[in-house]
C-alpha cells in the first residue's frame, strides 16, 4: 500500500478537483483521505454515504462550578486571554477565548475551576461513489490542533487500506505550509504539487517544496491553467528541472472544471475528453513514480497540540 499526498502552496490551484478526479480513476484501488480539515470540501464531489463517525477531542477548556464559586475574581486577574467574564454576577469562562492552560484552576482558592476535555471536531468514514471509502473530518470554528486531526484521518485511512487490501491511500492535503500540511506529508510515499503560472503560484510552490524536501519525499508537479501565462509556465518548468522535481503534466485552463463542480461532479464524470485524457496520463505517471520511488513509510505525526 502506497500513500500519495496532493498539496499546493496556495489555495485555488485546483488541488481538490484533481485529487477527486484521481480518486475516480483509482476507483476501488484507492482509499481517499480529505485532510483539509479546516475547510473540508471533498464531500461535495464524492457524495459520501456516512458509515461511521467519531467525536474528536483535543486540548482542554476551563469550567467554573458555580455552586462553589466565591466570586473572588482571582481567575479573572490571572487570565492572560480575557477568557473570564462576569455575567449576571457570576464568573464564567468564554470557551472560544480559553487556551486551556489551567492557570486559573491552579490559583482558585476553593478549587472550583476544573479543566474539561475539549470537543473540537468530528471524524467520519463514508462510502463514496467509487465503491470505496473516504475518511474525512470537520474541525470546529476557531479550534486548534488541526495537525492532530489530520494525523487521525490519515491513520484511519491507512488502517482501512490495509483492512480492505487497497493499493493506495490518496490524500487531499491543505494548502499552505502549516501544521495540517506537515501532518499530511508525514509518512507519504510521493507528493503531488499542484501549482499555477502566476507570481504567487511560483512563490508558494517554492515554499511548499522546501517543506517536502525536509521530509525527503520524492515529488512531481502538475501545472494547472498552464496556458494562462506562458512566461511563468517556463519559469516553473526551470524550477522543476533545477530541483529534480518530476514534471507530471500541464493542464490547460478550462471552464468545464467549474461547470462540473456546480453539478457535484469531477471533470472525469463530466466527460470532458481532452482533460480526462490528460488526467488519465497524469494518474498513470503518478502511480509509476510512486511505486518506483516510494520508500518513506514513517508513522504519521503532527506538529501542534
Amino acid at each position: 500500500m502506497k500513500e500519495i499526498v496532493v498539496i499546493s502552496g496556495k489555495g485555488g490551484t485546483g488541488k481538490t478537483s484533481l485529487t477527486a478526479s484521481f480518486a475516480m480513476m483509482g476507483a476501488t484501488d484507492v482509499v481517499l483521505a480529505d485532510c483539509d480539515v479546516d475547510a473540508a470540501d471533498m464531500h461535495l464531489l464524492m457524495q459520501p454515504d456516512l458509515d461511521s463517525s467519531e467525536d474528536f477531542y483535543s486540548g482542554e477548556v476551563a469550567y467554573i462550578e458555580q455552586a462553589n464559586c466565591i466570586s473572588c475574581g482571582i481567575c479573572m486577574d490571572v487570565c492572560r486571554f480575557d477568557a473570564v467574564s462576569v455575567i449576571n454576577d457570576e464568573y464564567t469562562i468564554t470557551p472560544l477565548n480559553c487556551e486551556g492552560c489551567g492557570y486559573c484552576a491552579r490559583v482558585c482558592p476553593t478549587e472550583t475551576i476544573i479543566n474539561k476535555d475539549l470537543l473540537v471536531g468530528e471524524l467520519f468514514v463514508s462510502n463514496i461513489k467509487t465503491d470505496s471509502k473516504m475518511v474525512h473530518a470537520h474541525l470546529g470554528i476557531g479550534a486548534d490542533n488541526s495537525g492532530k486531526l489530520v494525523a487521525k484521518v490519515k491513520n484511519e485511512a491507512k488502517a482501512l487500506a490495509l483492512k480492505y487490501q487497497k493499493d493506495y491511500v490518496l490524500v487531499d492535503g491543505s494548502p499552505g505550509v502549516g501544521c495540517p500540511v506537515i501532518s499530511s506529508l508525514s509518512g507519504a510515499d510521493f507528493a503531488v504539487l499542484v501549482t499555477e503560472p502566476s507570481i504567487s503560484g511560483i512563490h508558494d510552490l517554492k515554499r511548499v517544496y522546501e517543506l517536502v524536501k525536509k521530509f525527503n519525499i520524492n515529488a512531481g508537479c502538475i501545472i494547472n491553467k498552464a496556458d494562462v501565462n506562458i512566461e511563468k509556465q517556463v519559469e516553473i518548468k526551470q524550477f522543476l528541472v533545477d530541483e529534480g522535481i518530476e514534471h507530471i503534466i500541464n493542464l490547460p485552463y478550462n471552464e468545464d472544471f467549474t461547470k462540473a463542480m456546480t453539478l457535484g461532479q469531477t471533470i472525469v464524470e463530466y466527460k470532458q475528453k481532452e482533460l480526462t485524457n490528460l488526467l488519465e496520463q497524469a494518474w498513470e505517471k503518478i502511480k509509476e513514480l510512486t511505486n518506483i520511488k516510494g520508500e518513506n513509510n514513517e508513522d504519521s505525526f503532527y506538529c501542534c497540540g
